[in-house]
């Protein structure tokens, strides 16, 4: 996207405007990449992912974008989704300068898996978003009421200390549910130390910087994630890799053992995915689709975890993925998709067993019941 000199210029005459709707324009390329599944539904979806991208992409680049006076935001959640969200997770997002200073206050909740990162995000630049600083369950130290308070900052300080580094751009937290009716979610908020009292007026290069940067974001997320998903066809129905090292770059949880796969089903066939459990403290199976959203958990039966799988004698799990349910249990459904990926989570596991993968008809299946 070109950038006049006149930043004034360009929001006055609209230019910033055209050249941000000119972006968006391009972006729609990316659904139709020739190795990306043209059915209506996907196709569909995919369109909509960049409506949903946008939605985040205002959030974290412009609304909520100024680091002396940072906010709370998700960048996925129930209607808006990246890079296989977790179904059974609140993400908390805020966008930060490593420069400066924070204090993270809340209260824990019971949430059983709770997390801060700080991030070195560059999804706009080259996909990436590595890890400046942890804390997780195992550290952080909570106050008899239930109350805490992290300190992100380059130096250690406070009982909480989220380490940053010059390039942390990003606050990531993740709170993980084994129950979410029975649980209560953790409540969060972030202020700067020592910054000014009240905000600027907004201006033209704020303006300008954030529709373009917002523009970026829709662009560059939707084409990492296609790329995966690209790569992933190469292999179809089984486990990609078990290295985790790209995971990680990318904004993973340390903390979590990521499976991925490219799975493709007709009507009439099941993935059938078997394995034992590790000792850990969480694990989940989603099915997603294309691009990398997490199907609509709110209504349909499109994942399996620790607290909702049935479990065989010995402790393993056998997990059914179609697009009918055959009656045999952890049954996960495509939701009318015949293809997609697919992620299982181990968190905080002691070994990282590799279960198997094996594609049958589903008339099969049902003659086992």
């Amino acid at each position: 996207m070109p950038i006049d000199s006149d930043v004034s210029a360009r929001v006055m005459s609209g230019k910033s405007w055209e050249d941000f709707c000119d972006a968006l324009k391009e972006a729609g390329q990316q659904i139709l990449r020739p190795e990306a599944p043209a059915t209506e539904l996907d196709r569909a979806e995919g369109f909509r992912y960049l409506s949903r991208l946008l939605r985040l992409g205002l959030e974290s680049k412009l609304e909520f974008a100024d680091t002396d006076f940072p906010g709370i935001y998700a960048l996925s959640h129930e209607t808006a989704k990246i890079g296989a969200d977790n179904p059974d997770n609140i993400y908390h997002n805020a966008t930060i300068d490593g420069a400066k200073e924070y204090r993270l206050t809340g209260s824990r909740g019971t949430v059983p898996y709770f997390s801060w990162a700080t991030k070195a995000n560059r999804y706009t630049i080259d996909g990436t978003m590595a890890s400046t600083g942890e804390l997780d369950t195992d550290s952080l130290i909570v106050e008899p009421d239930g109350t805490f308070e992290i300190i992100l900052s380059q130096t250690r300080k406070g009982k909480n200390w989220l380490p940053m580094a010059p390039d942390s751009t990003m606050l990531l937290g993740r709170q993980t549910f084994l129950d979410r009716a029975m649980e209560i979610p953790a409540t969060a908020k972030i202020e700067r130390i020592g910054g000014p009292k009240t905000p600027p007026p907004l201006s033209a290069e704020t303006l300008d910087r954030g529709l373009r940067e917002a523009a970026q974001f829709v662009t560059a997320t939707a084409r990492s994630f296609a790329a995966l998903s690209q790569d992933f066809q190469r292999k179809p129905n089984d486990w990609i890799t078990t290295e985790q090292e790209h995971w990680y770059k990318i904004g993973g949880d340390p903390k979590i053992f990521y499976l991925h796969m490219y799975w493709a089903l007709q009507p009439d066939e099941a993935l059938i995915i078997e394995g034992e459990v590790p000792e850990c403290a969480f694990w989940n199976v989603q099915v997603d689709n294309y691009w990398w959203e997490s199907l609509d958990y709110r209504y349909l039966p499109v994942h399996v975890n620790t607290t909702t799988a049935l479990y065989n004698p010995d402790g393993s799990v056998r997990i059914v993925i179609a697009a009918s349910d055959p009656g045999l249990g952890n049954f996960i459904g495509t939701a009318g998709h015949t293809s997609g990926t697919l992620l299982l989570r181990w968190v905080d596991a002691k070994t990282y067993p590799v279960p198997s993968c094996r594609m049958v008809k589903i008339e099969e299946l049902k003659a086992l019941k």
